[in-house]
């Protein structure tokens, strides 16, 4: 048994070692510190938006002692993430799992830099679901949440799986007093938004809405049982534009059913702003389409 635990010991401090040259330390705000990780070995960190307060003069941390100044390249508030670049820095990338190799009870080592020397903390993965809507309004491909202890500094730091693989970048600042982490896939989708654009687009129509059961019979809707319906279009709107009128039950937009707003919300944060798309609809007891071109929200 003893055997055992010093080996299980020696393997989770390897996993330490390993992975500390991957997790930078973040001076983005007063007093305390954050961590990042290292994104791409071109110079890209990754960390938690709410630990980034500064826009300018934000310094890094490295493994080895050295310090290097940042640029944040964008942020996104509603998915608490934020991307830095940093020049003339040789890094290195760790490898990352997929969102489907990762299982609760799982065993995870979160590891921060809000001091000169990295930190670690031990545990569990306790629950992997389906895509989440943040309590800001951005989404997560998957919602991960540890029973890690996410001590001061740790946020916008790695959580590493016993594999030898990163799991994503931990966040205390989606949910307050649960340790979140912000899978690859959510990673990819953001961090490739923000290098491109600078931001995350999201698209707009200009309606407010509420779900509604559907009246109609008409077969061309199959099985769907519900909408949501239009309660109110902005004059000028993307909506407006397109004839959409108060009353209107929204029911399709391009290949996707709108079950809920949060299906509604998960097509609009797409590539599909600018594009002009089919919008079915039910109006007086009958089904009609007419094309939208999606704006972007500000």
């Amino acid at each position: 048994m003893a055997n055992t635990l010093v080996s299980f010991s020696d393997e989770l401090a390897q996993l330490v070692e390993a992975f500390e040259p991957q997790t930078i330390r973040v001076e983005a705000r007063k007093r305390l510190p954050a961590s990042g990780i290292v994104w791409s070995k071109d110079g890209i960190i990754v960390t938690a938006n709410h630990v980034v307060r500064k826009e300018k003069e934000i310094t890094l941390g490295f493994s080895n002692g050295d310090m290097a100044t940042a640029d944040l390249l964008g942020r996104d508030p509603a998915s608490d993430i934020a991307v830095l670049k940093v020049e003339g820095r040789p890094l290195k990338e760790g490898s990352w799992l997929d969102d489907s190799d990762m299982k609760v009870g799982s065993l995870v080592l979160a590891l921060g830099r809000p001091a000169a020397n990295v930190m670690a903390t031990f545990g569990v993965i306790s629950a992997v679901s389906e895509r989440w809507r943040t309590p800001a309004g951005g989404w997560l491909d998957t919602y991960l949440q540890t029973d890690v202890v996410m001590y001061p500094g740790f946020s916008g730091g790695p959580l590493v799986a016993a594999q030898g693989a990163l799991v994503g970048m931990n966040t205390s600042g989606l949910l307050r007093g649960v340790s979140t982490t912000i899978t690859r896939s959510t990673l990819n989708r953001v961090v490739g938004a923000i290098l491109s654009h600078g931001r995350v687009r999201r698209g707009y129509l200009g309606v407010s809405l509420q779900p509604v059961k559907l009246q109609t019979k008409d077969k061309s809707l199959k099985a769907q049982e519900t909408g949501l319906l239009v309660v109110g279009v902005e004059e000028g709107s993307p909506a407006a534009a397109g004839g959409i009128i108060q009353g209107d039950v929204l029911v399709n937009l391009g290949d996707s059913p709108i079950y809920h707003l949060d299906d509604l919300l998960r097509i609009l944060e797409s590539e599909a702003i600018g594009e002009k798309i089919p919008l079915v609809m039910v109006r007086g007891g009958q089904v009609q389409t007419v094309i939208i071109e999606i704006g972007e929200r500000e």
